[in-house]
Order: C-alpha cells, then sequence, then structure tokens
C-alpha cells in the first residue's frame, strides 16, 4: 500500500491520539527495528519500519534533531483508521 491509497490524520488529531513512540525490535524478524506508536490507554495503535523512516527522515547527526524529526514524520504519517483503536 502507498502513501497515495493511505489517508493521514491531521497532525492536530494526531496529537490528541499518540500518548508515546516506542523504538522495538520486531518481534517477528531478527534485526528489524520498527517505531510502535501508543495512545493514552497504553494501547499499539500502528507501527512504523525504522529504516524506512531514518530514510524519509534523512541524515541527521543531532540526536535531539533526529528524534524530533522522527516524531514529527510519524504524526504527521498517522493513518485515519487510528482513530478506531
Amino acid at each position: 500500500m502507498s502513501d497515495e491509497d493511505v489517508k493521514f490524520l491531521s497532525r492536530e488529531k494526531a496529537l490528541e491520539i499518540v500518548a508515546a513512540i516506542q523504538e522495538e525490535e520486531d518481534i517477528y524478524e531478527n534485526n528489524r527495528r520498527i517505531l510502535t506508536v501508543y495512545n493514552h490507554d497504553d494501547k499499539e495503535v500502528c507501527w512504523f519500519d525504522f529504516e524506512e523512516v531514518m530514510e524519509a527522515v534523512g541524515k541527521i547527526s543531532n540526536k535531539a534533531d533526529k528524534v524530533e524529526a522522527v516524531q514529527e514524520y510519524i504524526l504527521n504519517h498517522l493513518p485515519e483508521w487510528a482513530l478506531d483503536i
């Protein structure tokens, strides 16, 4: 599924849902990292492939800036179906 097929929430709506974004190891695939999005009820909302997100945000040497860029990317790419969780 491409970005054109997915409808995303507004950043403001995403901010209402997202409580945390955690980098975790994919339990199904060794040596693969994912970014799991949790809501305020501590439920998994969705996840993003770590490498794909890093590629999308580009090279950023400052860790704080990289964290912010990743958060912004995810907040701007939260699928509409996340409201159903």
